[in-house]
C-alpha cells in the first residue's frame, strides 16, 4: 500500500508539472517564433536557386550590412521570374515578408526589399537584393 501511495504521489507531481508549463507562458510572436533578447539583426548569407533547385550565382554574394544591400550576379539566361532566395540571419531574427516559394526578380530597376527584425522585436534592418546578370 505505501508503493502505492508513493506512485501515486509521483504520478500526480509530474502531471502536475506538465500541465504547469503551458505554450502560451513562453514569449511568442505571431508566427509561434519564441522572442528572447538579442538585438543583432544582419542577414550573414545569400543564396539563390533556380526552379531546379540549383544555384544560379555566378560568384559570390556581396553583402553590405551598413548600406543594407544584398549585390548578387546571376548567370546569364537565368530565369529571373522564377528564383528561390535564400537568406542566413543572425540568430533568433525572422523575416518580413516570409519567403514562401518561388520569388520575381526580373525587374531589375525595382529590387526586391527584405526586412530582418532582432530577436527581441525591437530592430528592423531593410535589404535591398540587387541582381545583375553576368554578361554574354
Amino acid at each position: 500500500m505505501k508503493k502505492f501511495v508513493i506512485i501515486s504521489g509521483l504520478i500526480l507531481f509530474f502531471a502536475g508539472m506538465i500541465s504547469s508549463c503551458k505554450k502560451n507562458d513562453l514569449p511568442v510572436d505571431e508566427d509561434g517564433l519564441l522572442i528572447t533578447t538579442r538585438t543583432d539583426c544582419y542577414v550573414s548569407n545569400f543564396e539563390l536557386l533556380g526552379s531546379d533547385f540549383q544555384t544560379v550565382r555566378s560568384k559570390a554574394p556581396v553583402i553590405d550590412t551598413a548600406a543594407g544591400t544584398i549585390t548578387q550576379e546571376v548567370f546569364y539566361g537565368a530565369d529571373l521570374k522564377n528564383l528561390w532566395p535564400q537568406l542566413t540571419l543572425a540568430q533568433d531574427c525572422k523575416l518580413e515578408p516570409k519567403i514562401t516559394g518561388k520569388t520575381d526578380f526580373s525587374d531589375l530597376a525595382n529590387p526586391r526589399q527584405y526586412t530582418v527584425v532582432s530577436g527581441n522585436r525591437q530592430v528592423r534592418k531593410t535589404y535591398k537584393i540587387i541582381i545583375t546578370v553576368q554578361p554574354k
